[in-house]
């Protein structure tokens, strides 16, 4: 992404509905395998000390991170990203003590059976080598290690947004779980989701764009922002019982290396 879409990203991330409700899926899907952060997890690794380690591959401007570690004090959060002014905000926005690395998501500088979890939200979509980028996923988790992935939906969706945030490519379920299991990982989830205001994203993305649009990263005002955030809880109280959904602009990916 451009600077100035990194900069709205750091300004609005914390409070607009679409990443509080992306967030809130990571965290849920986290919290099936690692456990409370208020408490260690049977399954942790004697690596992660105190708690799991979970990375943000592809943390942006550590709106996610934010999240996670106030709900999850426990959970130690590292990011990497490669855009350097990303990092900057990230480590301004979540704190000299937060370990995050600039570089890149295709050859990361970390260890092999590093990390206890992987959450890369919306940057599989952006890479040229998307397998190779799963691949080092699979390379840093430990075994039994959990990964959350996030990408956008549908190719004929395409428009002013992707251009914005620079997506390389839309995905199909499909797609996602043959990214996944020809890396090596055991499918546990796969789902769209922001389901419910589908035909009004469609509908402001595909008929009535606006000229010069930039990306639909930013403040929506106060009813508008409600009424998508009571739609997300729908959503996510559905997925919560054990459902899925068939349809959505976004499509959310569990899935597990297995243990040794």
């Amino acid at each position: 992404m451009n600077a100035e879409e990194y900069v709205k990203l750091a300004e609005v991330e914390d409070r607009m509905w679409y990443f509080r409700s992306v967030h809130a899926h990571v965290r849920r899907e986290l919290l099936a395998t690692l456990g409370s952060g208020r408490k260690r997890p049977e399954n942790a690794s004697p690596a992660s000390g105190s708690g799991p380690v979970v990375l943000d591959a592809g943390c942006g401007t550590g709106g996610l991170m934010l999240r996670l570690s106030a709900a999850e004090p426990r959970w130690k959060l590292c990011g990497i990203d490669q855009n350097p002014l990303a990092c900057e905000l990230a480590r301004r926005r979540c704190g000299p003590g937060t370990p995050i690395r600039e570089g890149s998501v295709t050859a990361m500088p970390y260890d092999h059976r590093a990390f206890d979890a992987v959450v890369s939200v919306d940057v599989v979509c952006q890479v040229e080598e998307p397998a190779r980028v799963v691949a080092e996923f699979f390379r840093v988790l430990r075994p039994g290690g959990v990964v959350v992935i996030n990408v956008p939906a549908y190719r004929w969706m395409w428009s002013y947004h992707d251009e914005a945030v620079h997506t390389r490519k839309r995905y199909t379920r499909t797609e996602v779980a043959h990214l996944l299991r020809q890396a090596g990982f055991r499918l546990t989830r796969l789902t769209h989701w922001n389901a419910l205001p589908f035909p009004l994203v469609w509908a402001k993305r595909k008929i009535f764009p606006r000229s010069g649009a930039t990306s639909d990263v930013r403040d929506y005002p106060g009813v508008v922002d409600a009424v998508l955030l009571g739609m997300m809880a729908v959503e996510h109280a559905w997925l919560e019982a054990g459902g899925s959904w068939a349809w959505g602009t976004s499509i959310l990916a569990v899935a597990h290396k297995s243990p040794e």
